[in-house]
């Protein structure tokens, strides 16, 4: 079998160069060893939506009075995951009618690349077949990172993927590590009843984050009864009885934790081992595969995007280099008449869905200095809308981060009721280098939790008319 283009991979980043290079007009495959979608519409950002969705709505029901409801309701775990799962295949489903309708052929396996435009796959059965390729994008997406002192079993010591599927609830849980998986899944597991502790080794929660963001995420969290560690480390974690005794290092000397299972969230690693990469001398740096703005690897011919590459490991950023990389590949082949724009990575907005939600973009206050720059910075709290008020939702604010030389819009950093909604305003008014000025003259509806942009630049600017 011979392509144009064969993608090893299926996710956000390898689904979506497979159907850009089909509607380019090159014959193109996918390879994949699991279900079409990858992690995130499998295993990640969508069924955890799923299950973040029933812990609201559980925590409407538990607070309905606040509302002037009368509505009492107990959770059935079971039926949660179950519901996050029928998403997912859903979702996965709707993948395999995209192949199908862009001509894609899938072919099931572990790809591996064996030499010059030469793919080995193999299969569940163990029967091998040689897939031929002009050009081969690798898009293998990556797998819970695993610490030395924290082994993951699937059973005691968990990851992702188990998190999302335990057959029943634990009574009690340590996650280790405060980024986006590790809080989604505190504030998941916390609101339907199980007791939460979280260890961050870092200084403050969700530390890529703007410092006001993470005091104002532990402020919150621990309102709703999770037990936060911070500047703490699991060494190590004993599980020869009942549940987990995990040994925590933390700077006033070691404590020891008990819990029924311990969740690993401390990131991802690349699946970039056994590929084949080694014996073509692509060249790795820190377990990422080395590529250049169009995601050409070291090896002519071979490419990768997603989570194996250097960037944010996130879906959108994967489906973006996706397209890059595809369009860049058709241009070559004069089947597009235009070089793609490469990918501004300080342009790319970040959300946790947590509750209260979080969505970034840009410098942060303390980056933005270090940059060299002199800022205003305006922040609007979200006591002070109306919309968020209705909603009974006072808590977070929105941030704002200006360059006070030329009003350029340096970033903003939002935690609250719904702002992961609300980040794309600044992502596009940043990349047509939109000034302060434009966004004050331009209307923002009333009530809405958006206006709170505006809001927070009029603070900025010392036009604030609602504080």
């Amino acid at each position: 079998m011979a392509y144009d283009v064969v993608v090893i991979g299926s996710g956000p980043g390898g689904y979506v160069a497979a159907i850009r290079a089909s509607q380019l007009g090159l014959k193109t495959a996918v390879i994949e060893k699991e279900s079409l979608g990858g992690v995130c519409l499998n295993w990640g950002c969508i069924p955890t939506k799923a299950l973040l969705k029933s812990a609201q709505v559980y925590e409407y029901i538990k607070h309905a009075k606040d509302f002037g409801i009368e509505a009492t309701g107990q959770h059935n775990f079971e039926a949660v995951v179950k519901r996050s799962r029928g998403v997912a295949d859903k979702m996965s489903k709707g993948v395999q009618f995209l192949m199908r309708k862009n001509k894609i052929d899938v072919i099931n396996g572990f790809g591996k690349v064996t030499g010059k435009g030469k793919i080995e796959v193999t299969g569940s059965d163990d029967k091998k077949q040689t897939v031929e390729a002009k050009h081969i994008v690798i898009a293998t997406g990556g797998r819970s990172r695993q610490l030395p002192s924290l082994p993951i079993d699937g059973k005691k010591i968990i990851g992702y993927r188990e998190a999302m599927v335990l057959p029943q609830q634990p009574k009690s849980m340590i996650v280790v590590g405060s980024g986006a998986i590790g809080v989604e899944f505190g504030y998941f597991y916390n609101s339907m009843g199980t007791k939460v502790t979280m260890v961050e080794f870092m200084p403050r929660l969700v530390p890529v984050e703007d410092e006001d963001i993470s005091k104002e995420l532990e402020k919150n969290f621990k309102k709703q009864g999770i037990d936060i560690m911070t500047s703490s480390e699991v060494t190590k974690v004993d599980i020869s009885g009942n549940g987990v005794k995990a040994t925590v290092k933390t700077d006033k000397g070691e404590t020891t934790l008990e819990a029924d299972v311990v969740l690993s969230a401390v990131g991802v690693s690349a699946n970039i081992e056994g590929i084949g990469l080694e014996e073509l001398g692509v060249k790795t740096e820190k377990g990422l595969i080395t590529v250049d703005k169009f995601y050409q690897t070291s090896t002519p011919g071979i490419y990768a995007i997603g989570d194996c590459v250097p960037g944010q490991a996130l879906a959108h950023v994967a489906s973006k280099e996706a397209i890059i990389c595809i369009e860049n590949i058709a241009f070559t082949e004069k089947k597009f008449d235009h070089q793609p724009q490469p990918l501004d990575y300080g342009n790319v907005p970040g959300c946790t869905y947590c509750s209260p939600e979080i969505a970034s973009v840009g410098f942060t206050e303390k980056k933005a200095k270090d940059a060299g720059y002199e800022i205003k910075v305006g922040k609007f709290p979200l006591s002070a809308s109306g919309k968020a008020s209705a909603a009974g939702h006072l808590e977070g604010f929105v941030k704002v981060i200006f360059d006070a030389k030329y009003g350029e819009w340096l970033g903003t950093h939002m935690i609250g009721y719904n702002v992961t909604e609300l980040i794309a305003e600044t992502v596009v008014a940043r990349k047509l280098e939109t000034t302060h000025h434009e966004i004050l003259n331009s209307i923002h509806p009333h009530p809405t939790i958006s206006e709170s942009v505006k809001e927070a630049i009029e603070v900025a600017y010392g036009e604030a008319i609602h504080l």
